[in-house]
């Protein structure tokens, strides 16, 4: 065999690798059309392979995630750059769209402030076209947030008091009929009803008792919601204070301190009064009240003498000085009431002949006209009661004080008669014995 017959072995693998070429080009060249048949497929049909893809995906949903963690796992630094990559875009468009939504803002609230007519008119339009839904939101959002829109229609009714009354008044003249028909259904009630029926009796017996008595009508002094609800806030402010007890007790030592000082040095602080406002007078200055410089005085000499009184505010003093004025007032009625007992009483006991005489006549004379005797020792009392009231001013005392004068006067001639006879007897028996 010749050389040139020898087959060379480096030859055959070059041979070998031109048809090996060309099956990868044409494996190539299928999967490229077939790549191409997919992608029209998907343009020609998307909502079948949106279809497909779901099927697939909610079929193979344990492929899919091993896939991808498996991937992760071998391309974790390209996997973290590309969550990197997508939270930075996502964050850039967030702040794209925050910014676009500012500035629509913005002209619309710009527009709103340049046209308040149109969107009266607007809103008016919409509220009118959906008053179903609107009343839907209501109820809504009053079911979520009952106590804060109570909370705020109280705080308007509270600061507009009568502008809420006249809106009231105007209701109830629009709206008589339905009125009428919730006072019938609260009528509706039987127990309310009675109870209510009841409370009015009572109520009618009390008054026509405190008249058969000469007794004043119960005083009712009627306030508003309002006013009530202002009285709890202060009461809570005031008694939610921690200095409260301190407070309370400065308050009550000046207050019994200014009584016992203006009880004592009434006269001469009286004195003082009228010689200021004269001096005053004399001076071309103008005019003060005694009674108002008589209380001022008499606050700067307590405060002066008492080193504890911190705590008291304008308007503590100012109700001090009112406590005081009652207090004083009270006891100089209670001592004027006993004086004209004392009075009553030693005029009776100095007069009995007179007197007794006097009550029998009335007492027949009472007989005559077809009345009932009255018991000779009140009768008596209440004569010379009425001589006493002729004869004296009766200064704070009322004609009931007058009255209950003369009672607690024939209760203790009474007592003082039954004393007397106690003794007497005594004094006979012991000299018997």
């Amino acid at each position: 065999m010749s050389a040139s017959s020898t087959p060379d072995p480096a030859a055959r693998p070059m041979r070998a690798s031109v048809p090996l070429a060309a099956d990868e080009a044409a494996r190539r060249r299928r999967r490229e059309q077939k790549r191409e048949q997919a992608r029209r497929y998907r343009r020609e049909h998307p909502e079948q392979h949106a279809a497909t893809r779901r099927r697939w995906v909610e079929a193979n949903r344990d492929r899919i995630r091993a896939s991808n963690q498996r991937w992760r796992e071998e391309h974790l630094e390209h996997a973290r750059e590309l969550n990197r990559e997508s939270m930075r875009r996502a964050a850039a468009r967030r702040r794209r769209e925050e910014a676009t939504r500012a500035r629509a803002r913005e002209r619309v609230r710009t527009w709103r402030v340049e046209h308040p007519d149109r969107v009266r008119a607007y809103q008016r339009e919409w509220v009118d076209a959906n008053r179903d839904k609107v009343r839907e939101y209501y109820n809504r959002y009053y079911a979520a947030n009952r106590d804060e829109v109570n909370a705020r229609a109280t705080a308007r009714r509270d600061a507009d008091p009568e502008g809420t009354r006249a809106r009231q008044q105007a209701w109830a003249e629009e709206h008589k009929e339905h009125r009428a028909e919730l006072q019938r259904a609260r009528r509706a009630d039987p127990d309310r009803y009675r109870a209510e029926l009841e409370a009015n009796a009572a109520a009618r017996r009390l008054k026509r008792a405190l008249a058969r008595a000469g007794l004043p009508p119960k005083r009712i002094h009627p306030s508003t919601a309002a006013a009530r609800r202002a009285d709890e806030r202060a009461s809570e402010a005031f008694f939610s204070d921690t200095r409260l007890p301190e407070r309370l007790r400065q308050i009550a030592a000046f207050r019994t301190a200014l009584a016992n000082h203006m009880q004592k040095h009434h006269a001469r602080m009286r004195e003082f009064a009228e010689a200021y406002v004269a001096s005053r007078e004399r001076m071309g200055l103008p005019l003060v009240s005694a009674e108002d410089v008589m209380w001022a005085r008499a606050v700067d000499l307590v405060l002066d003498g008492n080193r504890h009184a911190d705590r008291l505010t304008s308007r503590d003093v100012a109700a001090a000085v009112r406590n005081a004025q009652i207090l004083l007032r009270q006891r100089e009625h209670d001592q004027q009431f006993q004086q004209f007992v004392h009075a009553v009483v030693v005029h009776v006991v100095r007069h009995r002949a007179r007197l007794s005489a006097e009550a029998a006549i009335e007492n027949r004379a009472r007989v005559e006209r077809g009345k009932a005797r009255i018991d000779e020792q009140l009768l008596l009392t209440c004569i010379g009661a009425d001589e006493v009231k002729a004869r004296r001013a009766s200064g704070l005392l009322s004609d009931l004080d007058l009255h209950r004068a003369g009672r607690f006067a024939a209760l203790r001639i009474a007592g003082t008669d039954r004393t007397s006879t106690v003794r007497q007897e005594s004094i006979s028996m012991r000299r018997r014995l």
